[in-house]
C-alpha cells in the first residue's frame, strides 16, 4: 500500500497537507509545526498499548509526509503531480522514524514551557483550543481543562468569560452543564489539580539533583512506563510555567517524547 494509500485510511484523506492540516503556501516552520503536534497525538509510546499497532503506523505516515514536504525537491513534485513515487517512499519508510523525531526536536525545559505558556495564553491558539475542547466535552470544564494547555483553576474566570463571549457571538451552542455547573463539581476539579500540582512538585524536588526528567522516567520505566508518561505530559502542559520551590532550581524537563527504538 502506497503512502497516499496509507493517508486515506489513517487520516481520512490523501492529500499531504490536509493530513497536516495546513495550506499548500504552508512554510518550512509551519509544516515542521504542525508534524511535531500531530505526532505527539500518535506517538506510539503515548497510547494505551492495544493502539499502538496503528499508532505506529501513523507515525510512520507522518514522519513519511513531513520528510516529502521538508525536502523542496520531493515537495516541488508532489505540488505539481500530486503523488508520490511509492519506489522512493518504500525507501524511506523503513527509517527509524523515532530518532528523525527526536532529530527534529529538542528537549523541553522549565524555561521553555514557562515561555511558551506566556504566548499562549491569551492567544487566538488559545481561543481556538478552547473552542475545540468546549464541543468537544459538550461544555464540561472538567473536560476543558484537561484539554487545553495551561488550564489551571486561576484561569477558570477568564476561560469562562471568552467561552461566554462565543456563546452570544453564536459561535458555540450554550450547554447547561457549563451554564449551570454545580459548585461541588468544580470544587472536586480543584482538589484534583491540587493533588496534581503536589504531587509535580515532589517529583520535581526528588530529581533536584539529577539533571532530566527523562533520565528520571527511565530509571522507573520498568515499573510503569506509560503512567509516567502521561503524567509528565500533563506536568509540562498544567504544571509547568508554575512557580515552585523546584522550579528555582535550574532543571531539564523531559523530552517531548520519551522514544523506544523501532522493534
Amino acid at each position: 500500500m502506497g503512502l497516499l494509500d496509507l493517508c486515506e485510511k489513517y487520516f481520512n484523506t490523501s492529500n499531504l497537507y490536509e493530513v497536516l492540516n495546513i495550506s499548500e503556501k504552508a512554510t518550512e516552520k509551519e509544516v515542521k509545526k504542525a508534524y511535531h503536534k500531530l505526532s505527539l497525538k500518535v506517538h506510539p509510546d503515548r497510547v494505551a498499548e492495544n493502539e499502538k499497532l496503528e499508532a505506529t503506523e501513523k507515525f510512520k505516515v507522518l514522519g513519511s509526509i513531513h520528510a516529502i514536504l521538508n525536502d523542496k525537491n520531493k515537495r516541488a513534485v508532489y505540488d505539481e503531480t500530486k503523488s508520490v513515487d511509492d519506489d522512493d517512499y518504500n525507501v524511506i519508510i523503513d527509517r527509524d522514524w523515532t530518532i528523525y523525531w527526536r532529530m527534529l526536536f529538542k528537549k523541553i525545559t522549565l524555561e521553555d514551557i514557562q515561555s511558551y505558556e506566556k504566548q499562549y495564553v491569551g492567544s487566538e491558539e488559545e481561543k481556538k483550543d478552547l473552542k475545540v475542547a468546549y464541543l468537544a466535552g459538550k461544555g464540561d470544564m472538567d473536560y476543558i481543562c484537561d484539554q487545553v494547555q495551561f488550564a489551571r483553576s486561576e484561569h477558570e474566570p477568564r476561560l469562562r468569560e471568552i467561552i461566554n463571549e462565543m456563546i452570544k457571538a453564536g459561535d458555540i451552542p450554550s450547554y447547561k452543564i457549563f451554564t449551570h455547573e454545580p459548585a461541588n463539581k468544580r470544587q472536586r476539579r480543584i482538589a484534583k489539580e491540587n493533588c496534581e500540582a503536589k504531587e509535580a512538585e515532589e517529583l520535581l524536588q526528588e530529581i533536584g539533583g539529577n539533571n532530566s526528567l527523562e533520565k528520571m522516567i527511565k530509571d522507573k520505566q520498568a515499573a510503569r512506563s506509560q503512567q509516567m508518561d502521561s503524567f509528565f505530559d500533563n506536568l509540562a502542559k498544567k504544571y509547568g510555567g508554575k512557580t515552585t520551590k523546584a522550579n528555582k532550581r535550574k532543571t531539564t524537563s523531559k523530552s517531548e517524547s520519551n522514544t523506544k527504538k523501532k522493534k
